[in-house]
C-alpha cells in the first residue's frame, strides 16, 4: 500500500512538515520533530541504501556484467545528458545561485529505484531498468563529483572537493547498497526474500518519506518564496530526461520495452539522495536542498502518468535489440 500510493504520502507527510509551527506555534519550546532530524539524514539514506541493496536480486546484478554494453551506455547516458540539461535551463532560467546548485545536483545523481516499478506497470523491461539503477549507483562515487565538478566549474558556488565527495559517496551509497546485497545473497536463507521484500521496501519508502518531510522542514519559510521559474525548470528537466531517454534508446536500438525501461530511468533521478547530498557537500546552504526534494514530487508524477498511459499499450514489435538477443 504505501508504494502503490508512495505520492500521495509525499504529499502528506510534506504537508505536515510545513504546517507543523503554524499549527502547533512557533514557540522556542514548540518540539519540531523535522528540523531535529538534520542529523539523522545521512543514516537514514544509507538505511534506505542498504534495503535496496536486499532487495536486489542476483540475477538482475548478474545481468549488470552479463550485458553491460548496453548497461553502462544506459548509464552513460544519464551521467552525460541529465546534468547538461539541468545546467543548461538554470543558466538560461538565471536561477539565483543556490537554486542553481540544486537544479544541477538534481541532474547528477544516478537514478531512483521508483523507476524499477514504474518500469514494471509501464509494461516495460524491468531486468533492464534494475541493471541500469544498479550501474548508476555503483559508478556514482565517480561519475556524480565529476558531473558536478564540470558543469559547476566557474559558477558562484564552487563544486565539492572530488575525492571527498566520493568517499561520501562510497560511504552513503555503494557500501551500504553492497553490504544489503551481499546480506541477501550470502547470509538470509532464501526463505526470507518474501519477508524482505516487504520489509525493505517498506523501510526505504519511509526513509525517503522522512527525508523529504525534513528538508520541507528545514525550509518551510523559504518555500513560500520559490519562483515559478523553479518549478518550470523542474518540470521541463524531467520531461526533457523522458524524452532524451526515449530518443536515445532509439538511436541505440533498443526494443520498446527496454526503450520505456531507459526512459523512466534517465526522466526519475534519486532526488533524495539529492537532498541529503546537498547538506553533505554544500553544508550551512539548506536551500540547496529545496530543488531536489520539489523534483521527488514532479517526477514521482510525472512518472507514474506515464507508467500508466503505457500501461494501456503494449509495446509493438520491431526489428531492434532485444533481451532475448543479449549476450
Amino acid at each position: 500500500m504505501l508504494q502503490r500510493y508512495l505520492i500521495l504520502w509525499l504529499i502528506l507527510s510534506s504537508l505536515v512538515a510545513l504546517f507543523w509551527t503554524t499549527w502547533l506555534g512557533a514557540a522556542p519550546e514548540t518540539w519540531d520533530p523535522f528540523t531535529d532530524s538534520k542529523p539523522l539524514l545521512t543514516a537514514l539514506i544509507i538505511i534506505t541504501m542498504y534495503m535496496i541493496g536486499l532487495l536486489m536480486p542476483r540475477r538482475e546484478v548478474d545481468d549488470v556484467f552479463r550485458r553491460w554494453p548496453l548497461v553502462f551506455a544506459g548509464a552513460a547516458i544519464q551521467y552525460t545528458v541529465m546534468p547538461l540539461l539541468a545546467f543548461l535551463l538554470a543558466h538560461t532560467f538565471k536561477l539565483d545561485a543556490d537554486t542553481f546548485v540544486g537544479v544541477v545536483l538534481v541532474g547528477c545523481v544516478p537514478g531512483a529505484m521508483a523507476s524499477n516499478v514504474l518500469t514494471m506497470n509501464a509494461r516495460g523491461n524491468t531486468s533492464y531498468s534494475v541493471s541500469l539503477t544498479t550501474a548508476a549507483t555503483l559508478l556514482s562515487p565517480l561519475a556524480v563529483p565529476l558531473a558536478l565538478r564540470l558543469v559547476l566549474t566557474g559558477q558562484e558556488v564552487a563544486g565539492p572537493d572530488f575525492l571527498a565527495s566520493a568517499l561520501t559517496l562510497l560511504k552513503t551509497v555503494v557500501l551500504p547498497v553492497a553490504a544489503g546485497h551481499l546480506t541477501s545473497r550470502w547470509i538470509l536463507p532464501a526463505d526470507w526474500q518474501p519477508r524482505l521484500k516487504t520489509i525493505g521496501s517498506t523501510t526505504a519508502n519511509l526513509s525517503i518519506l522522512w527525508i523529504i518531510a525534513t528538508v520541507v522542514g528545514l525550509n518551510r519559510d523559504t518555500l513560500w518564496q520559490v519562483q515559478f521559474s523553479v518549478f518550470a525548470v523542474l518540470l521541463t528537466l524531467n520531461l526533457s530526461g523522458y524524452a532524451a531517454g526515449y530518443t536515445a534508446g532509439w538511436g541505440i536500438r533498443l526494443d520498446p520495452p527496454m526503450r520505456r525501461a531507459l526512459t523512466l530511468e534517465v526522466g526519475m533521478q534519486n532526488a533524495g539522495l539529492g537532498a541529503v547530498l546537498a547538506g553533505e557537500f554544500f553544508p550551512g546552504r539548506d536551500a540547496i536542498a529545496i530543488a531536489p526534494a520539489l523534483y521527488t514530487f514532479g517526477c514521482m508524477l510525472t512518472g507514474t502518468i506515464l507508467a500508466h498511459c503505457w500501461s494501456r499499450r503494449s509495446p509493438e514489435a520491431s526489428p531492434t535489440v532485444t533481451s532475448q538477443q543479449l549476450p
